[in-house]
């Protein structure tokens, strides 16, 4: 028999398999390793084979690509109303191989090597972000212990010497070189974020669709590589409309008996794309509305009879729109249309 659809549930060592025919009969169920797994897809004669998205998905659905297979990724939220009974690997394989199978299924768009390596680059510094932030709150947190008062932020921790000697007397031994371990870390923080940063930059400006992103107001580059990493060429979404509910930058709907309700945005997609949209809304808002554009007539009005948060919404959907159009259809940003 021959198999049409196959469903995978992945993990990090084992994978479980579910296979069907055209008539839906079952005809295979394993549990392969990693390397077995491969082994078996490129044996395998070319089928549609369905996963959820999650860790190590984009990679396995590049190698069935390879192999000549049809990869489907789906959100884990969408295959859950197909598993039967109880919870188990076969379970969650076989429900995966049945709504991979649905006409109205959701599907994922599997991101290519650079997609995934500039989005490690956005989360390590992210992350590194964080730590130098914990690093300086540490610092005047354990100086205000000390009744030692400075303002906040990473001009008080770069000059962190010449401060601890202002008051050498107030402070015991093991403190201070605490607090030297501290500022050396805040500096070697600060020296990584900056590498990452001109990583990030070289790989973004090599990409035309960079270059043209960069152009828009409210648009750096954090948000830059956050679009390349997990948005691509937008040509798999049909709109702008799409794009902008993708992220979350649209109302949740609560309808029922002919009444449609309103609520919050719905918060999908990614919260790092989302946040910085949101962040560079409020810069376009604050410092681009003035200057004559084809959306400042617009914003101005927003912006008067809005709440503030509401009016950078607003612009951020805007301009998640103006995105899918350059990314989809290759075009510059026009100020003017």
């Amino acid at each position: 028999m021959t198999i049409k659809v196959l469903g995978i549930d992945l993990g990090k060592r084992y994978f479980h398999v579910h296979a069907v025919d055209k008539n839906d009969v079952l005809i295979t169920r394993k549990k392969l390793k990693r390397k077995e797994l491969l082994l078996f897809l490129s044996n395998l004669e070319p089928c549609l084979i369905g996963m959820e998205a999650c860790g190590g998905a984009h990679y396995l659905a590049r190698k069935c690509q390879e192999f000549g297979h049809e990869p489907k990724l789906m959100a884990a939220k969408f295959v859950k109303p197909y598993v039967k009974s109880n919870k188990n690997d076969f379970l969650d394989a076989e429900a995966i191989c049945e709504a991979v199978q649905r006409p109205n299924m959701r599907f994922i768009t599997p991101r290519s090597m650079d997609q995934q390596a500039l989005g490690a680059l956005v989360k390590v510094r992210e992350a590194t972000v964080r730590r130098r932030n914990a690093v300086s709150n540490q610092v005047h947190g354990f100086m205000l212990e000390f009744g030692i008062e400075y303002p906040k932020g990473r001009k008080t921790v770069l000059r962190l010497r010449e401060i601890v000697s202002l008051h050498e007397g107030e402070l015991p031994a093991s403190m201070i070189v605490l607090l030297y371990r501290l500022e050396e870390e805040f500096r070697g923080l600060l020296e990584q974020i900056a590498d990452i940063e001109d990583d990030m930059q070289s790989i973004v400006l090599a990409d035309d669709r960079g270059s043209r992103l960069m152009d828009m107001p409210g648009v750096g580059l954090i948000t830059t590589a956050c679009l390349l990493s997990w948005v691509g060429d937008a040509k798999h979404f049909r709109s702008g409309r799409d794009l902008a509910a993708w992220i979350g930058l649209v109302p949740k709907q609560s309808s029922t008996g002919g009444k449609t309700t309103l609520l919050g945005i719905g918060k999908r997609g990614n919260t790092r794309l989302r946040c910085n949209l949101i962040h560079g809304a409020r810069s376009a808002l604050q410092w681009q509305i003035d200057k004559p554009s084809r959306w400042s007539s617009w914003a101005q009005e927003i912006k008067a009879t809005k709440k503030p948060n509401v009016a950078a919404v607003a612009m951020a959907n805007k301009m998640a729109r103006m995105i899918w159009v350059i990314l989809a259809r290759n075009e510059n940003y026009k100020a003017f249309a």
